[in-house]
């Protein structure tokens, strides 16, 4: 990681001044932005996200960039921003970490490291947990679509899933876009009547 996109406020680069040397000192090149459209820009360039804002306007800031491009973001805790912020502690705010002026270049190193790290956990937990919530989804349908059969069929559940399941295979079809199909027919013929 050496490419890091500095966000600040327009007009923030004299407050910036610390956080510039400092990481260009440790031998990162630094790219900044404080619009959305410079931002967009340098995104695809940045190996991660350095906040130098209040944190009120890190949500914001964090969740646009979040849509473009999933990176390691760190909020950069000065005297100043830290000062701004007292009133967003609870937020729930996308930042892996925190960097400070007060660092070496070794603690720095290994901030970034472990916020990269988190930042991607937290991706590979999102992605298992919208995983779950679709099987949880097409156990649903397929849950509905066994009640109807039992009632229909005057089966057990056990024979309703047989009967979904060689269904499924007759027709090529997944077994959830049978029930599915079996649910949203049942649904129909119920309004009819």
């Amino acid at each position: 990681m050496r490419s890091l996109l500095v966000i600040d406020n327009p007009g923030g680069k004299a407050e910036a001044l610390p956080l510039e040397q400092m990481l260009e000192s440790y031998g990162y090149s630094l790219l900044y932005a404080s619009s959305d459209e410079t931002a967009k820009n340098h995104l695809t360039k940045a190996d991660a996200v350095i906040f130098h804002l209040p944190l009120g306007e890190v949500k914001a800031w964090g969740n646009r960039l979040l849509q473009r491009k999933k990176l390691p973001m760190f909020w950069w805790c000065s005297p100043d921003t830290a000062t701004m912020s007292a009133a967003f502690c609870e937020d729930d705010l996308p930042i892996d970490g925190m960097l400070t002026p007060s660092m070496s270049e070794q603690e720095l190193h290994w901030a970034l490291h472990f916020g990269s790290k988190a930042c991607f956990e937290r991706q590979q937990w999102l992605n298992e947990r919208k995983q779950l919530e679709a099987r949880l989804e097409e156990r649903k349908w397929i849950d509905m679509a066994k009640g109807i059969l039992c009632k229909i069929k005057q089966v057990s559940e056990a024979e309703a899933y047989d009967l979904l399941r060689k269904q499924a295979m007759n027709e090529r079809k997944r077994i959830v876009d049978v029930a599915t199909s079996i649910v949203k027919v049942y649904q129909l013929l119920q309004e009819q009547k």
